[in-house]
Order: C-alpha cells, then sequence, then structure tokens
C-alpha cells in the first residue's frame, strides 16, 4: 500500500489560488512549524498550501503501481486546512485538490492497472469553520445542534478531539448523521464506494468505539460486499478486528522500531511478536497495515537514521503477517522529525536510480514472489541473538524462514523449526542471497546471520527426476 498525502505528492502545473487565510509555497520549500493562531485554532502551518492535486496523482501512478496494489489517500475533503482532518463538508472535495469528477478518474486509472483506492473517512469530529457547526453555535433552534455536544463547561463550548479549539466532535449516534456519514445509499461513505472507492481508513477509530466502527463496515458493505474497512488504532489490536477488517497496527510499529535500534533484545521481541500473534490472531493481523511511518509520526529515514537500520526495518515489515504502508517518500530516504516536516513535497528529481528505492523494490518482488510472506500463518522460532520466524502456508515448498540479526556482532544459532514437514537433508536457500543454502537437521537448522543481516530462506525443491523427499507430501 503506497500513502499519498495530497497536498505534498504532486507539484501542480498551475496551481490555483487559494483563499485566505490560507496561503501558496513553492515546491522548493520544506514545511517548517509556525504560530499559533488563537482566533482560528490552528497552527499557521496548517493553512500553508502547496498546491498539489488529483491530477498530479494521476499523473505518477506508474511510481505508485511499481511499489504497491493500493492507493490511500489522505482527506480530500473540503477543508480549512492542508491536512484537511477538519472536515467543512464531508460530500464536498476540496476545489484546490479537484473534484468528484477527478476522484472517479482516479479510481478508474487505478482499477486499470489492477490496483485499488482507499479514501480516509474522518467521521469523529469536523472542523469548526463547518457550516453544520457555525449553525449550531449561532441559531439556538438549528437541528444541528442536536449533533454536537455543546456546553460552556467545555473548554471551546464543545466537546473537541483532544480538546483542539478546531475539531469539535459529532454525535454519531445521531440519526441525521449517521445518514449524512455511512447509512442509506446517499452517505457519504456508501456514495464514494459506488463511485469508484474500494474502501475506507477511518481516522481515530479508537473515539468512535467498536459499536460505531461495526455500524460504519455494516454501511460500506451494503455499497460494496467487498469494501474494506480499516481504523486507525493505537491500542492493542484484538477486539478491534471483530468489528474492523483491520487496523493500523502501531502496536507491532512499536516493537519493530525498537527492536532495529537496539531498545529490544532479539529475544525480547520474538517473545512480544509470539504473544502479539496469539491474541490478535493470524487473519486479522493478514487485513491490517503494518505501518514504520506516516503523516503523524517522525518519517522513516529520521527515525531510523542508519541505512542499515531502514533495511532491517522494511525487511521485517514486508515479512511479518500485515499489508506493509509505505508513505510517501519513504522510497528515497524523505526526512522528517514529526509535523509539518514529515510533511514535505515529494522530492521527484531524487527518485531516478535511487538506492534505497532500488533496494525496496527487491523486497517488493521478493514478496511478490513469496505467497507465504502475503497470506501465510506465522510462526515465532526460539533464537537469542536472532529474531526467527517462519512464514507458511498448507504448501511445504512456499515456506520462509525469516532470520533478522540487528547486532553488531555475526550470530550463529540452532534452531528448532517447529515444522514437521520440512524433511532432514533438504536445503534451504536463501532468497535474498542466491546460492547460499542450510540444511535441515532433524527439524532444526544451524544458520549464520551477518552482523545487521537478514535472510530468508525457503525450501529448494530437488529436480524432477531426482530423489525428492517431499515428493508424497506434494502430492498430498
Amino acid at each position: 500500500m503506497y500513502q499519498v498525502f495530497p497536498d505534498r505528492f504532486a507539484p501542480p502545473d498551475a496551481p490555483p489560488p487559494p483563499a485566505p487565510p490560507r496561503r501558496a509555497r513553492p515546491w522548493s520549500k520544506t514545511p517548517r512549524k509556525g504560530r499559533y493562531l488563537p482566533s482560528a485554532g490552528v497552527w499557521s502551518h496548517e493553512l500553508h498550501v502547496w498546491g498539489g492535486t488529483l491530477t498530479g496523482v494521476r499523473a505518477h501512478l506508474d511510481h505508485v503501481a511499481a511499489l504497491a496494489d493500493v492507493l490511500y489517500l489522505n482527506p480530500i475533503h473540503d477543508a480549512l486546512t492542508n491536512h484537511r482532518y477538519d472536515a467543512r463538508d464531508w460530500t464536498r472535495v476540496d476545489p484546490l485538490l479537484g473534484t468528484r469528477d477527478d476522484v472517479v478518474a482516479l479510481a478508474e486509472d487505478l482499477h486499470r492497472r489492477g490496483l485499488r483506492l482507499m479514501l480516509d473517512g474522518v467521521f469523529n469530529h469536523l472542523g469548526r469553520t463547518a457550516p453544520a457547526f457555525q449553525r449550531a453555535l449561532t441559531h439556538p433552534d438549528a437541528p444541528e445542534r442536536a449533533w454536537f455536544d455543546l456546553d460552556a463547561r467545555y473548554t471551546h463550548g464543545a466537546r473537541s478531539w483532544f480538546d483542539v479549539f478546531n475539531l469539535p466532535e459529532v454525535r454519531l449516534e445521531h440519526p441525521a448523521v449517521r445518514k449524512l456519514a455511512f447509512e442509506g445509499p446517499d452517505s457519504v461513505v456508501q456514495r464514494w464506494l459506488r463511485e469508484g472507492a474500494d474502501g475506507w481508513r477511518l481516522d481515530v477509530a479508537h473515539d468512535l468505539g467498536p459499536a460505531l466502527c461495526a455500524a460504519i463496515r455494516q454501511g460500506a458493505r451494503a455499497a460494496k460486499p467487498d469494501a474494506w474497512v480499516v481504523g486507525e488504532v493505537w491500542n492493542d489490536p484484538r477486539g478491534w478486528l471483530d468489528t474492523l477488517d483491520g487496523v493500523l497496527n502501531m502496536h507491532l510499529r512499536v516493537l519493530l522500531l525498537e527492536l532495529v535500534d537496539g531498545t529490544l533484545a532479539p529475544a525480547r521481541f520474538g517473545r512480544l511478536l509470539e504473544r502479539h500473534l496469539a491474541d490478535a490472531g493470524i487473519e486479522g493481523l493478514l487485513r491490517s497495515w503494518l505501518v514504520l511511518d506516516n503523516h503523524d509520526t517522525p518519517r522513516l529515514a529520521s527515525r531510523l537514521p542508519k541505512p542499515w537500520q531502514r533495511r532491517l526495518a522494511q525487511t521485517l515489515q514486508l515479512a511479518l503477517p500485515g499489508s506493509p504502508v509505505l508513505y510517501y517518500g519513504v522510497e528515497i530516504g524523505m526526512t522528517g522529525d514529526g509535523d509539518p516536516t514529515n510533511r514535505a513535497p515529494m522530492r521527484w528529481d531524487e527518485v531516478p536510480g535511487h538506492p534505497e528505492l532500488e533496494r525496496l523494490r527487491t523486497l517488493l518482488d521478493l514478496r511478490r514472489r513469496l505467497p507465504a510472506l502475503r497470506f501465510g500463518d506465522a510462526t515465532v522460532l526460539d533464537g537469542e541473538g536472532l529474531v526467527a520466524f517462519t512464514r507458511h502456508t498448507d504448501r511445504v515448498e512456499e515456506t520462509v524462514l525469516v532470520l533478522v540479526n540487528p547486532g553488531p556482532e555475526p550470530v550463529t544459532e540452532r534452531l528448532a523449526l517447529r515444522d514437521p514437514r520440512l524433511m532432514s537433508g533438504s536445503p534451504l536457500e536463501d532468497a535474498l542471497h542466491p546460492g547460499e543454502t542450510v540444511h535441515v537437521d532433524a527439524g532444526t537448522v544451524r544458520v549464520s546471520v551477518p552482523a545487521r543481516g537478514a535472510r530468508l530462506l525457503t525450501p529448494r525443491m530437488p529436480p524432477a527426476w531426482g530423489y525428492d523427499p517431499y515428493r508424497r507430501l506434494l502430492q498430498d
């Protein structure tokens, strides 16, 4: 999956002038933190726009298609800020980005390439400038007053997400709001699915709660039976996977990054990973997104500044259960410690021949060629200085033994494989380093992994006319 922050992905040919208080910025300028504007309840840098458009996204779909099979867009609806998590109108595309027709055309272009489109649903709150909220504030008899929890005891006169002045929360339990957002064929969720979107990422799904997440998923299914609804959940995923198709697996992100930066020892990571698999379940994890960075976190190259750290992190991201999410610019090592520097304009001039892009393409090619990495089960092995686990399907020849050594010295260990199908004496070949093999020995294997290295070992099947210890397993 490839994530795009629409305002910063593709430079416009002729950007439309933004209406005040928004201010245009040149593509070459890096975002910097501004000052707080009390009257608007936003920071000045939230009003700076770089002019990216949906047409610009369409122009770069070949790049996206080479890296992912799903495009996920941050919010596209009309809003005050550049991030658009403060919607004025859920039903209207921000004119700076384009029109509804542009979204439909984007979906059609993606589908022709075999890709899908995920939209960002921000239904927990609106922006303070939303006409519905302004009517609620200024008209005592307005029906929209029932959409919000208005009370002078709240810091800003209304219950707001994280007590942010600009983000009044919406009562999604109210019938009129439910009808507008997700219930009925004319709702935002259902209409976009009928017009070409393939699923929704639910912003702050942990604030929506399980019941509303389930109701939104039900609404999505009514419009498109195979729609995919994934929630932004910063909690332990278990319990949420019953009401959503998947979550943003931020839990596993924390563990993975701390393994690579040396905070977590490999053996400790293995125990936590095994518990995570048992608690969340493989089916829910396979449907979830495995995120290393996004618009809310430091960029990967800032969080892990050394190239070997990013190489190991992305190897694990593509080998662990889940759908790996690539935040635009990660393929060229873009940096940014947090909002707003992690939302800088895409540096297209750095794309051709970039070493991080070439390495990532190699890993993605392996993931495409090894089915177990995409939809296989996972079994954690008992390593000490190594992270070791297998990904496996019902076909033994698709098994992948994943080994990662984040330490500064080579590690050699004997591992119990925990798979009775792997035949003693049979070779396992390294998909990352073709020609390098080890041999199974009575259900175990002795492996060596170089410092800060990784190996992906797969069974090497015997030639058609030679001795084949797997012949009857493969027949079954």
